[in-house]
């Protein structure tokens, strides 16, 4: 088949939906399809195929919302006219998907759209988009969820749109099939002895960072332990100096507004107890990866997702992790066996709001019980490569292309 790809960011871009789609675009190459990608404009980008895909770039930014800006009508050209045989939109609330919109009757390939959350479902500017939404999404061929327990799923049957389909999302096999022991704990100098938490996500705040160091800060813990933020915190070289507290904190008001002291009352809390640490990095993904392996527990408090890589990431490194009811979280577990749920209310708005008491109640309880730890760490991986590597979820959506919806 020639397939199509939309998406609003690709490679050398990085980002959840950048992942997913490049390593299904590419398992779907290695299968013997004719792939491509439509996208946007990257300066950064110097390759126009990468690993047997093709890379369309145009220069369109935006959403119907926002208004649309650039060549879109260069970019409906090109897909009316491609002679594809299949397209799959990924994500809507961006101009990929929103620009084709008056030309979806012309478009004779079947196409398929991978709502991605609607995270804009309760937001005031968005009611007539969305108001909109069932009869654009009666012209598709067929609808992929990563959910069955999500807004865009239950928007989708709450309006009788019955070509459905649920594929998971996954990790990548070329990553975590095989180790690559770069040692990165030691690196960062932990010890053997210590425990390591492990926390990772961008922006940190809106990733839960906050809520996890605050629960870290009070938590009993029966030896010694360390607790590892990775993101991208401004001048974070070192986080004992005067320069970069002033940073952080200015970071903070940006993202917390009046909700900065927790956090810092938090991290203080940390350096003055003993047997605790905190380490602030933003590592290259190999070593990200590398630490997947190394650490104990994976927590995880962040405020919105859809179907967050990182729980897939953490049971295909055979890492046990804790996590707030957030995306589709409690499917992950479901399926992974590899995680613990803590408690967590949602907003009107669908944000997550942790329970730091049962939060901080699961970490120290996990922390104390190895054996448990392990059983779970075993169970993630085990169920990671048998079902979801993005080489077996290639195939799903394969068939799904191919007209085999159920």
């Amino acid at each position: 088949m020639k397939i199509l790809f939309c998406c609003e960011q690709y490679a050398p871009n990085v980002g959840g939906v950048q992942k997913v789609v490049q390593e299904i675009a590419e398992w779907l190459q290695k299968r013997g399809h004719e792939v491509s990608i439509a996208t946007s404009f990257s300066a950064q980008r110097t390759r126009f195929t990468l690993n047997g895909v093709t890379i369309h770039q145009f220069k369109v930014t935006g959403n119907l919302v926002r208004g649309i800006e650039g060549d879109a009508e260069g970019y409906r050209t090109f897909v009316v006219g491609g002679n594809f045989d299949a397209i799959l939109i990924y994500a809507a609330q961006q101009w990929t998907f929103d620009a084709l919109f008056p030309v979806l009757d012309r478009i004779k390939a079947r196409k398929f759209h991978v709502p991605c959350g609607y995270s804009a479902l309760y937001d005031p500017a968005f009611t007539q988009y969305f108001a909109e939404m069932p009869e654009i999404l009666r012209k598709f061929s067929g609808l992929i969820f990563h959910s069955q327990d999500y807004r865009d799923f239950k928007f989708a049957r709450d309006h009788g749109l019955n070509h459905c389909v649920v594929i998971p999302n996954g990790a990548s096999g070329h990553e975590f099939e095989m180790r690559k022991h770069l040692h990165t704990r030691s690196r960062l100098g932990i010890s053997p002895d210590e425990f390591v938490f492990l926390t990772v996500g961008n922006p940190p705040f809106a990733k839960g960072h906050s809520e996890v160091a605050q629960a870290y800060a009070t938590a009993e813990l029966n030896r010694p332990s360390v607790l590892v933020l990775n993101g991208t915190y401004t001048l974070a070289e070192d986080p004992s100096k005067q320069r970069f507290q002033k940073a952080l904190r200015a970071l903070a008001r940006r993202f917390l507004g009046k909700g900065v002291n927790p956090f810092f009352d938090a991290i203080a809390h940390i350096r003055k107890s003993p047997g605790k640490r905190v380490i602030f990095c933003d590592l290259p993904r190999a070593e990200l990866i590398d630490l997947f392996f190394e650490a104990n527990l994976f927590v995880f408090a962040s405020h919105i997702e859809y179907s967050p890589l990182v729980l897939f990431e953490s049971a295909a490194a055979g890492l046990p992790f804790l996590t707030t009811i957030v995306g589709n979280s409690r499917e992950i577990v479901e399926w992974t066996g590899g995680g613990v749920i803590a408690a967590s209310q949602q907003t009107r708005e669908g944000r997550s709001r942790v329970d730091l008491s049962d939060f901080r109640q699961k970490m120290a309880s996990l922390a104390s019980d190895p054996d448990r730890l392990s059983e779970l760490g075993r169970q993630g991986r085990a169920s990671w490569l048998s079902r979801f590597t993005f080489e077996k979820l290639a195939v799903e959506y394969e068939n799904a292309i191919a007209g085999q919806l159920p």
